[in-house]
């Protein structure tokens, strides 16, 4: 007896299941990455397409409007957790999504811990400046040095967190930390 191609109506609904649960829990859990579920819903089910996907596709398929699936493309372009392709004679843009969950998650963290570094360490950096000026203007108030001297030495704590962070942000944008936490090999 030589085996089928085609796959059973039981054996698509279980399959058709076993996708559902794991894009339902992947949307659930994109608000770690600030993401809408509806978004992460979307990435999802792009997950599971075994070829890139128009956004008519897409709406069609999650029953969303085209200006819903192009935000949310949008946001999972910016985070580098899906990508446009070119197809050979189609006008229309098409994406896929990122498969190596790995960079994603690098390029992820990257993105939003480096913004977030940066704004932090101009702020602390720019209250030090203003904090130790102010203490030039007032050599005599030991009131006055004792709490700038305080805020001062957290202020410096802080920055040298900041400074760790970069240094760890570094070692995903080059790839490094793979050296220091490896990746498991490929599941055959």
């Amino acid at each position: 007896m030589e085996p089928t191609n085609r796959i059973s109506s039981e054996q698509e609904l279980v399959i058709q299941k076993a996708r559902k649960r794991i894009i339902e829990a992947i949307g659930n859990n994109m608000d770690l990455y600030g993401i809408t579920p509806s978004t992460g819903h979307l990435y999802g089910l792009l997950f599971f397409q075994n070829k890139p996907m128009t956004l008519d596709e897409m709406g069609r398929a999650m029953e969303m409007s085209k200006t819903s699936m192009s935000t949310g493309v949008r946001t999972l372009v910016d985070l580098k957790m899906v990508h446009k392709v070119w197809e050979k004679g189609s006008r229309k843009d098409l994406y896929e999504v990122e498969m190596d969950w790995f960079q994603t998650f690098s390029d992820f963290f990257s993105l939003k811990w480096r913004k977030a570094l940066e704004m932090n360490l101009s702020a602390l950096r720019k209250s030090k400046a203003e904090l130790s000026s102010l203490g030039t203007q007032a050599p005599e108030d030991s009131s006055l040095h004792e709490t700038l001297q305080t805020d001062l030495h957290k202020i410096d704590e802080a920055i040298r967190y900041y400074q760790w962070l970069d240094r760890l942000i570094d070692t995903f944008e080059s790839g490094e930390i793979f050296d220091w936490v490896p990746k498991d090999p490929p599941q055959s």
